[in-house]
């Protein structure tokens, strides 16, 4: 009897473009409801940027920084919150982690869940860690998440 031969593929939904510039024009416009310049960026699971938008005077560092946080919410599966959280009770995981090239480990990145599958992330900077935050889940909200 032959064994039957692994699976050589495994598909995994990402999030649309159209999704993406929802989610950071929602993010921007939270922003400006708060008086803040910010950034958002949204990647796919992956953490390869899909949709990615500057507010007009916003800083220019801001759209690395997004990016980042965008990125490392979606290769973690966790908020940055959660990440910094998660290592923060052991000082060599911690350094191993937040030295890794596109690691942030600080508010304003979100994974973007859609029936327990990570389909993508968004990352806002710009603001405060509270404002970063609260234009991130903005940028959620507008996908109804």
């Amino acid at each position: 009897m032959s064994a039957t031969p692994p699976p050589l593929a495994v598909r995994r939904d990402s999030i649309s473009a159209a999704a993406a510039q929802a989610a950071v024009s929602a993010a921007l416009a939270c922003g400006a409801a708060r008086g803040v310049k910010v950034v958002a960026a949204v990647t796919d699971p992956a953490g390869d940027l899909v949709a990615c938008v500057r507010a007009d005077g916003a800083f220019a560092a801001s759209v690395s920084i997004a990016r980042d946080k965008a990125y490392t919410a979606a290769v973690f599966g966790a908020s940055t919150d959660a990440l910094c959280e998660g290592v923060s009770v052991r000082g060599v995981l911690r350094e191993g982690i937040a030295l890794r090239p596109g690691v942030i480990l600080f508010g304003g990145g979100l994974p973007i869940v859609l029936d327990g599958q990570v389909i993508g992330a968004i990352g806002v900077s710009g603001g405060s860690e509270d404002d970063d935050r609260a234009c991130a889940t903005a940028g959620l909200s507008a996908l109804g998440l």
